[in-house]
């Protein structure tokens, strides 16, 4: 394997290339769990990783808990397979809410108030109800609890961390919740082994190529961790130096495919944010592109050959989408494959393509 490998190793991996999923659950199953804080780029994001797909698929997966949205790593929302949230959660959670009590003290939130407001939850969805954000921060203002500045949106934060509740399906344009021992069915109690074990496998298996360090910042785990997962797991893996760097891969993982291609992935895809280390597929001097103003907010990029060449926006009007494609360098010879990405996402949302507008950024 040479460096120039990585990215075609990573598409097809990912499914995004190669063999596609057939069902939502599939792809998140796959790839251990998916980044999905926007919710409409995360429904492309699965879609995209699909033999045939479109936004009421991927919705009506939610809505059926084949998939699970929740707080599950890093302390960000993540679609996660239902029967491996709590596993992920028990975890991966500590980590996160030991590091919390700064943040805690900021807000002025107690123990006694995270506890009054778990109790006001708990019963407001016990019985297999839901409710929308707005209404939970009502909730919580109705019993003195002030939800401002952050404090309300933090505390629904705490509850998913501990395991008490996690998202429904959307009503609207409103988030809801649900309780999640409610939402989701038991499942089987597995040891901490157990459990890394298996995460371990699947990020190799979705992701790889990708090192130890990259397997610790995908999961928020201690190196130490990371590297006793990778221990558990190398009867599964296999390896390749570059650059000084090791990289692991799952022995189970097909051929590279070469072959030209072209893509429009989501922001905060797997195929960049999957990694600590993303220079294998993207440019240092690109990056400013994909997060503008080093805001944490990733764009919707535009993958060529493996390689991150350039962003896209959407309009979406009554009667279709136009899209704006903006490369970084001039890709003369690639104007079929590229309107055939376009089309590709326009049947996904299932709307007409009203326009395509391909730029080359200049400045």
């Amino acid at each position: 394997m040479n460096r120039s490998e990585i990215g075609y190793r990573r598409l097809r991996n990912q499914r995004i290339a190669g063999d596609r999923c057939e069902k939502p659950g599939d792809v998140v199953r796959h790839l251990g769990a998916m980044q999905a804080q926007d919710y409409h780029q995360v429904l492309w994001a699965i879609g995209s990783r699909m033999q045939h797909a479109s936004i009421s698929d991927i919705e009506r997966s939610i809505a059926d808990r084949e998939i699970v949205l929740t707080w599950a790593m890093r302390g960000t929302i993540h679609a996660v397979p239902p029967e491996s949230v709590r596993s992920m959660l028990q975890l991966l959670t500590p980590r996160i809410l030991a590091g919390d009590k700064r943040r805690l003290e900021q807000l002025e939130l107690t123990t006694e108030i995270i506890e009054q407001s778990t109790e006001l939850v708990f019963r407001a969805l016990h019985g297999n109800q839901r409710i929308s954000r707005p209404d939970a921060m009502q909730l919580l203002e109705e019993a003195g609890i002030c939800t401002t500045g952050q404090r309300g949106y933090h505390l629904l934060w705490h509850m998913a961390q501990t395991g008490l509740i996690c998202l429904g399906p959307r009503e609207g344009k409103q988030q809801t919740f649900v309780l999640l021992d409610e939402w989701v069915p038991p499942a089987r109690d597995a040891s901490r082994e157990e459990v890394l074990l298996l995460l371990t496998e699947r990020y190799y298996a979705g992701h790889g190529p990708a090192t130890v360090q990259d397997f610790a910042w995908w999961t928020g785990l201690t190196l130490s961790d990371a590297r006793l997962g990778l221990q558990l797991a190398k009867r599964q893996l296999e390896s390749a130096m570059i650059d000084d760097r090791e990289l692991w891969y799952h022995s189970s993982a097909e051929g590279i495919d070469v072959r030209p291609s072209v893509y429009l992935l989501p922001g905060f895809d797997e195929y960049l944010l999957g990694y600590k280390d993303r220079s294998d597929v993207l440019l240092k001097e690109h990056a400013k592109y994909i997060i503008p103003g080093g805001n944490g907010v990733f764009m919707p990029n535009i993958v060529i050959d493996g390689q991150i060449a350039g962003v896209w926006k959407r309009k979406v009007k009554t009667k279709g989408v136009n899209l704006l494609l903006e490369l970084f360098a001039a890709h003369d010879d690639r104007m079929d494959e590229l309107i055939a990405a376009a089309s590709r996402y326009g049947e996904f949302m299932g709307l007409p393509l009203l326009s395509v507008d391909i730029q080359v950024i200049t400045s």
